[in-house]
């Protein structure tokens, strides 16, 4: 059976887009639009501040039942402890997120860039993600010296998936250690700006295809947010890959809220 693909982009709370995808569009209702055209997000503001239960449970209420959610992991983990002692952590935020329940795909740890590898810190840090079940756990590494063969058979031993992270300003590895591939295109050769266009997303396309044949569940996410071009290359990836969003279904009324 052929895997299942989700596109998206990650954060949609920018005013740059005003003029362009959100046309017309009350800021209030910005996440329901994107919501209608794709059915996944990358949050990244979970990167920078820890998001109240009651956030997520007003995202969950603003989008229908099949949208779902990719959460980056706090940097409390992976830049200020570096991956080291983090159990505390990793609880609070699983706790933190409990609203998303099921809608919560994939949580995403990006290492700093100088973080070296250590086999001893990978596979304690692989141990404490253990202990949180349900979503798919996504590392992604911005040194060298993790790009090897024992790295990707520990993350494929743990269920562990790694990101495909391209961008122009750090090295990306394109190893796929699980079922489920986690690509996020940053832009290149501007990162964060670069729009792709049908011409560089066409090989991700096929490449898509090939995982997806393969039994793989394939998650992409657009971070080239800077000119407007996310949403833009999001839409021409799904042409590409023969996907469309399907009618939404009806989200589930928030608390309190009237029929």
């Amino acid at each position: 059976m052929a895997g299942s693909l989700h596109i998206g982009t990650s954060g949609w709370s920018y005013p740059h887009w005003r003029d362009g995808f959100f046309r017309g569009v009350p800021r209030a209702r910005w996440l329901a639009h994107l919501a209608a055209h794709f059915d996944t997000v990358e949050v990244n503001a979970s990167f920078y501040r820890r998001l109240a239960p009651a956030t997520l449970a007003r995202w969950a209420a603003a989008t229908p039942d099949d949208f779902l959610f990719s959460l980056k992991g706090h940097r409390a983990v992976t830049h200020l402890r570096r991956l080291r002692d983090v159990a505390a952590e990793v609880a609070a935020q699983r706790a933190a997120s409990a609203p998303l329940g099921a809608r919560l795909a994939c949580v995403l740890w990006q290492a700093p860039p100088g973080l070296h590898a250590d086999a001893a810190l990978l596979a304690g840090f692989l141990e404490v993600l253990g202990t949180w079940p349900g979503p798919r756990h996504v590392l992604e590494f911005r040194h060298r010296g993790w790009f090897t063969d024992a790295v990707a058979e520990r993350l494929a031993a743990a269920g562990v998936a790694h990101a495909l992270s391209d961008a122009g300003r750090w090295p990306r590895w394109d190893a796929v250690t699980t079922d489920l591939v986690y690509v996020r295109l940053h832009g290149r050769p501007r990162t964060y700006a670069s729009a792709y266009g049908e011409a560089g997303l066409r090989p991700w396309a096929e490449r898509i295809s090939a995982w997806r044949a393969e039994g793989r569940d394939v998650f992409v996410y657009f971070d080239n947010d800077a000119a407007g071009a996310a949403p833009e290359d999001a839409r021409i990836l799904q042409a590409l890959c023969g996907f469309s969003r399907r009618p939404p279904v009806p989200a589930s009324p928030a608390p309190g809220a009237g029929p």
